[in-house]
């Protein structure tokens, strides 16, 4: 669900975290160049974030996939890149679930199709030295927790994460 909103763009989203191991299964298009991010995408209007998820998992990886908690609700500051919204600012509320990711868990395809533009799989070594967004996940994935935690992120003047 994107929503304008004066100079800018509302945007709720929703991202899986797929690990297998020490990796993650995140997701890259020709449009990004390199940019990775969690498999995952806007919540649909008269959907659950709960909804959204499964219904976002099932898209891109060809498996329905149930999820385990919640684990991090984020809010979002930042100047969009893409080349419809260049330079828009961007309040993005991101809910991002934690999955049960059975133990023979493959995609059906390392690709897919999204908004007309064709997306790519990767897993992703958390500690690895591939760049991959959200940031916080490089730290929090190492040592998860059962509580939902906060982060703030804002990059409107610079960026600076706060976390409850």
């Amino acid at each position: 669900m994107t929503v304008p909103c004066a100079e800018g763009l509302i945007n709720i989203r929703v991202g899986a975290i797929i690990k297998k191991g020490n990796k993650i299964l995140l997701v890259g298009d020709d449009v990004s160049e390199g940019y990775l991010f969690t498999v995952g995408g806007r919540i649909q209007f008269g959907e659950t974030s709960e909804e959204a998820m499964v219904r976002e998992v099932y898209e891109e990886t060809g498996v329905k996939m149930e999820i385990d908690r919640l684990g991090f609700i984020q809010e979002n500051y930042f100047f969009a890149d893409t080349p419809y919204k260049e330079d828009k600012l961007v309040y993005e509320i991101d809910y991002y679930y934690y999955m049960k990711v059975p133990e023979d868990f493959e995609p059906s395809s390392m690709e897919f199709m999204e908004e007309e533009q064709k997306a790519q799989l990767h897993w992703v070594d958390i500690d690895g030295p591939q760049m991959y967004y959200p940031t916080f996940f490089r730290e929090e994935l190492r040592k998860p927790q059962q509580d939902v935690k906060y982060i703030l992120t804002d990059e409107r003047n610079e960026q600076r994460p706060f976390q409850y």
